[in-house]
């Protein structure tokens, strides 16, 4: 009879520790500033230029948040016996994130192909939470593209899994568009005012439209290099009633109007200059209008004008602050915060956009 109850004992003990994981981790949360060199201000451009960006921090998981208390006694013991107190216990932190967005309420999304997540890191909770499940009991595969959903939620394109998940506001997954009408699904934008989603489905080389009720209503463009037509796109965003389409494998971002029928402007060329694009990837348009592209063969971010002109460029491969190792979106808040995820460096990167032209 003792033997039974203490091997009860050990695995309800057991079973609570397995439970533990992965829940949110809670505490104040802070951006990392001391990554930057003591007693230095990271500025781009560097004097004597006149500095337009400031580096304001980085983002890489649980490191970010100060415990607000430990574990319980019981709890605590139940880690220790399967071997997940201090030192085991796998830390939660961003693996290979790629696309991210922010919501009104504060949040920061950041899918993670690698980890087959989406981490939402809650500066004013004080809480970092990893959401996992894609629909019913099925987890993520490969997640990519986000755009805000309504009441609070998300939309998040799995490119394994061929469809665009909307979760609600605790991440909990309430339907799948898409299913049998896309390929490989990776950047998302909507469009608040119509509800209008957009997809890019980057093997079907054409950007999917589809309205609130998840129907599909529009498809824009097919494989080519001409106006309107794309080659593997990536990313998208939506600002100022324009769509923006990163048009990978054409090197170049192409803008179109509200319906996506017309072709506004585009801009980037390929080419071994600096401020010529190979492979863009994330972009973003910051409240001046400036646009921001991740060119990920030359681990840069580069900025432009709204007429698509080259202004500066920030990076280059390392792993040193103002570096990054293939990095992938970019998102700016309303605050003119630029968020990169540097992939291959684990982390999302903050600059400060300090204004001027």
């Amino acid at each position: 009879m003792r033997r039974l109850l203490l091997g009860a004992m050990f695995a309800a003990l057991a079973a609570l520790a397995a439970c533990a994981g992965p829940q949110a981790v809670r505490g104040s949360m802070h951006y990392g500033m001391a990554d930057a060199p003591e007693g230095q201000r990271l500025l781009w451009p560097q004097a004597p230029e006149v500095p337009r960006f400031l580096y304001a921090g980085t983002l890489t998981g649980e490191q970010n948040f100060r415990r607000a208390e430990a574990d319980s006694g019981l709890k605590a013991f139940g880690r220790w016996l399967v071997g997940l107190d201090g030192r085991g216990e796998a830390p939660v932190v961003l693996q290979r994130p790629a696309a991210l967005i922010g919501d009104e309420q504060g949040r920061l999304f950041v899918s993670d192909t690698s980890r087959q997540a989406v981490f939402v890191f809650d500066e004013k909770a004080g809480e970092l939470q990893v959401w996992e499940r894609a629909e019913g009991l099925a987890n993520f595969v490969a997640p990519s593209g986000l755009a805000l959903a309504p009441q609070g939620g998300l939309f998040v394109a799995d490119a394994d899994l061929a469809i665009v998940v909307q979760l609600d506001a605790q991440g909990q997954p309430r339907r799948s568009i898409g299913r049998g009408l896309l390929q490989r699904p990776t950047g998302l934008a909507r469009d608040a005012a119509t509800g209008l989603l957009f997809v890019a489905d980057t093997y079907a080389h054409d950007i999917k439209v589809f309205d609130a009720n998840g129907a599909l209503v529009r498809v824009i463009g097919q494989r080519g290099g001409g106006d309107g037509e794309f080659n593997f796109p990536t990313h998208l965003a939506w600002a100022n009633g324009e769509l923006y389409v990163t048009d990978t494998l054409n090197s170049r971002v192409q803008v179109f109007s509200a319906e996506g029928e017309v072709l506004v402007r585009k801009f980037g060329q390929r080419g071994l200059y600096l401020g010529n694009l190979v492979r863009p990837k994330g972009v973003s348009v910051d409240s001046e209008g400036n646009v921001y592209v991740v060119e990920s063969y030359y681990d840069s971010l580069l900025v432009f004008s709204a007429r698509g002109e080259f202004l500066l460029p920030i990076g280059g491969t390392g792993t040193s602050t103002g570096r990054f190792y293939l990095p992938s979106g970019v998102w700016v808040d309303a605050r003119n915060r630029v968020h990169i995820a540097d992939m291959f460096n684990g982390r999302v990167v903050l600059f400060q956009f300090l204004g001027g032209s």
